[in-house]
């Protein structure tokens, strides 16, 4: 009783809030030169309500209702620009710049052209999605996580299970790169995979966040080390007029975000959250005891008009212990049987990682100078005893320490000079690797032990150029660039030509609404460290280096056309092929690296050859229709088959061969600052290769890796069942005087959709737990299978509050 009557006491003071208080301000600015464009239209779209900027390119708009709006500066000269779901209260102004492109047209050439409301450039006139920042906060079943948002977009799979493996057009998590204001972070995953890029929770806070630039194809010539996608992450700036606070208590986690002015030019964004994931498994008895936390942080001084520095930081440290008495607390005997299999095969792990970086930019009448310095690490820690017995050293099956550490330095120029635009520029990075390594593995050669100790330095430079322009009046756009990479790891990979990353791009406007875009390119990426560290057991040589191993190498064609209608939508449809080479060969295994990947723990710390070859081709269609009347919404359909070759060479299905995607994703915007979105997901069922059932439960192998021994001479001849979930969430926003209030409810997995696995393997027990020798053959155990299965409804109330 007491509950409702705080909750009705709560709306109807809320209703006495809605007051027209709402401020969106900021400044209209040349984005290459960085001065002001003055008197610029800034103006509420659909609306006549807006105002022009001042001599300094700076605007304010009043009297606004608390609320979502759509933005448009414009100015003579300069392309117009529109941004997406501005969220206005009461308690606050809301700031948001408007850095305008000039057109490159001479100013009486200028013809009346449709508003810039999607983003697209010369580089990438195709496979490139802007992400605006609300969109990443309420889509339903995202969780405010960047890596789940994304799998409504074209060319991503969904995985049926926690993690948020990043699967782009048939490519392995492994292939993706990540940038934060232009500085390269490699870790964005809690309980990363070592090697890839997976993990179950995001680490970067949506709460500093601007917008993401996501490209799946097309990538521009000044990022390098990729080939299957690149994030592009834009942090907003912190505040300049006093200090706000935002805390968020989500699915998951608690987090509490500060931002204000540091001095008059210079302010600082910062975000702290830490999981209670340990204390709800606990809850729920499950045998595995998650615990994350994070932080991150934004300082921008601004030094005048034309200098501007930006320095940040973020970091994590995970940990992960195991419940042992999940067992004994469990409900039923398959509950008990599951979790006694988990308890003995995951291993204790622990895992901290930073990005530090600095960043300075000059801004000059035609051009800006950026200079970005950066130093990063990853440690992981693996440790695992036979039945969790840590009493005797004969127990141990795997101790694994690592750490990665790579310091980053790039010099960058972008120029403009009558509708030319250039950018090139250098990088040179050092990387140091040390990893102590003991593990006891089963491979299609029978029992290993992997020990040894390995301590690796070397140095990674490159250099890049592009140059664009449009042509026959801007209907025709044409950009060429170049990079190419080398390292001193071997001699195979120090020679910069070896590497020659050319791509070309085109767009042509066939008329206002329509446009055939282009784009084909070579694109390499160094193998994983736990590839390039990993030595000899018994001579401490670097294998792989004596193997041959090189950069793998994937070119790349893409092709589409771009509908750009009315009312803020647009259809595009692509077709993609993606012919893969140099990619490394697990040699004790006799498979493609590029079938690792979805899993936690350690990937690719194996002996390896550069022969793998493979490709991944489809179709992508995507109907988007940003905020238009409070409605939103977006299809997307690919049609993608990925292949690689096993030991005889033939092409067989990769792991990303998942086929067909679909993503139907919409909300609306109700009276009284209700909001409903919904995303419902398919992905079709992703290969993978049965257990050896005999190698499984031979006792020498069972004893040391308690859990399913793969068949490769049947890779990937199996599917697990297709993947469907639907995902709905329920908004309600209170707007008062000083703060604001955002209580949501989120449901995955809203009609409990079952996804069915291989079947594990465990081995029958006698009554004191211990293997049954199969009778016919004392060399094995006697099999018993435990069913896999992931899905599970998932609700989520979660509290935003915003002071």
């Amino acid at each position: 009783m007491k509950f409702l009557l705080y909750s009705f006491l709560l709306v109807t003071v809320a209703g006495y809030a809605q007051e027209q208080n709402g401020v969106i301000r900021g400044r209209v600015f040349n984005k290459i030169n960085n001065e002001a464009v003055p008197f610029a239209n800034v103006l509420i779209q659909g609306t006549s309500n807006g105002t022009a900027a001042d001599e300094n390119g700076n605007y304010t708009i009043a009297g606004l209702k608390p609320g979502q709006y759509n933005v448009e500066a414009s100015f003579v000269g300069f392309k117009k620009l529109t941004v997406f779901e501005i969220q206005v209260t009461n308690a606050r102004n809301t700031y948001l710049d408007f850095p305008l492109e000039e057109e490159s047209l001479k100013l009486e050439e200028v013809m009346v052209s449709a508003s810039n409301t999607f983003y697209k450039s010369d580089e990438s006139p195709l496979s490139l999605r802007t992400i605006g920042i609300t969109e990443i906060k309420s889509t339903a079943g995202g969780n405010r996580d960047i890596s789940k948002v994304v799998r409504s977009l074209p060319g991503v799979a969904s995985t049926p299970s926690f993690r948020n493996d990043i699967i782009i057009r048939g490519g392995a998590p492994s292939e993706n790169t990540f940038y934060l204001d232009g500085i390269q972070i490699p870790v964005i995953n809690h309980f990363q995979t070592q090697g890839s890029s997976g993990g179950p929770v995001g680490i970067i806070n949506v709460d500093l966040l601007k917008e993401v630039n996501f490209y799946s194809g097309a990538f521009p010539s000044n990022r390098g080390n990729t080939m299957s996608s690149v994030f592009d992450f834009q942090l907003k700036d912190g505040r300049l007029d006093r200090w706000t606070a935002n805390g968020v208590i989500g699915a998951s986690d608690l987090g509490l975000t500060l931002e204000g002015p540091v001095s008059k030019n210079s302010s600082l964004v910062v975000s702290a959250r830490r999981s209670y994931l340990k204390f709800l498994f606990s809850i729920f008895n499950l045998p595995f005891l998650p615990v994350y936390n994070d932080l991150q942080f934004k300082y921008k001084l601004k030094l005048g008009a034309k200098d501007q520095i930006t320095v940040l930081g973020i970091g994590a440290i995970d940990d992960f212990s195991l419940n042992f008495d999940a067992p004994a607390n469990a409900k039923t005997e398959a509950e008990r049987e599951e979790a006694q299999y988990i308890l003995n095969a995951i291993p204790v792990s622990t895992q901290w990682n930073y990005t530090a970086g600095i960043k300075y930019e000059h801004f000059r009448q035609r051009g800006i100078t950026t200079i970005v310095l950066s130093d990063n690490s990853l440690n992981n820690s693996v440790i695992k005893y036979q039945n969790n017995d840590a009493s005797s050293p004969d127990n141990l099956i795997q101790d694994y320490t690592s750490r990665e550490t790579e310091t980053r330095l790039r010099l960058e120029d972008y120029v403009t000079n009558q509708g030319w635009k250039f950018n090139y520029g250098v990088n040179v990075e050092r990387a140091r690797i040390k990893t102590e390594d003991y593990s006891k593995i089963v491979t299609q050669q029978g029992l290993v032990i992997r020990d040894f100790t390995s301590e690796l330095n070397f140095t990674k430079w490159g250099v890049f150029g592009q140059v664009s322009r449009g042509f026959l009046q801007d209907k025709l756009a044409l950009s060429f660039g170049l990079r190419a990479d080398a390292n001193n790891y071997s001699s195979d990979m120090s020679r910069l030509l070896d590497q020659l990353s050319p791509r070309l791009s085109a767009s042509y406007a066939l008329n206002k609404t329509i446009s055939a875009n282009f784009n084909t390119g070579i694109y390499y990426q160094l193998p994983a460290y736990t590839v390039m560290g990993y030595r000899s057991s018994d001579t401490n040589e670097l294998v792989n280096k004596s193997n041959g191993l090189t950069y793998i190498r994937s070119r790349h064609l893409v092709g589409g056309f771009e509908f750009r209608l009315p009312k803020n939508s647009r259809i595009t449809l692509e077709g993609f092929y993606k012919k893969y080479d140099q990619y490394p060969f697990l040699l004790q295994d006799s498979i493609s690296l590029a079938n690792l990947g979805a899993d936690f723990g350690v990937i690719g710390n194996a002996p390896v050859n550069s022969t793998s070859e493979g490709r991944s081709y489809g179709l992508e269609f995507l109907l988007q229709q940003k905020l238009y009347n409070g409605f939103y919404g977006l299809v997307s359909y690919t049609w993608v088959r990925s292949e690689f070759t096993d030991k005889q060479g033939v092409l067989k299905p990769s792991a990303w061969d998942n086929r067909h995607l679909v993503s139907l994703t919409g909300g609306k915007k109700f009276g009284k600052n209700w909001e409903l979105g919904v995303r419902w997901l398919f992905t079709g069922g992703s290969p993978y290769t049965p257990f050896n059932i005999s190698e499984t439960v031979r006792r020498e192998n069972w004893d040391v890796r308690p859990f399913g021994v793969p068949d490769y001479n049947q890779l990937n001849t199996s599917r697990i069942s297709a993947f469907h979930q639907l995902d709905f969430r329920i908004d309600k926003k209170y707007f008062f005087k000083r703060w604001s209030l955002d209580v949501y409810f989120d449901v995955q997995n809203a009609y409990n959709q079952v996804t069915k696995f291989q079947d594990n393997i465990d081995v029958q027990r006698d009554g004191n737990g211990q293997p049954l020798i199969d009778p016919s053959d004392s060399n094995f155990y006697v099999p018993k299978f435990i069913q896999s299965t992931s899905g599970t409804v998932l609700p989520t109330i979660g509290v935003i509050i915003e002071i």
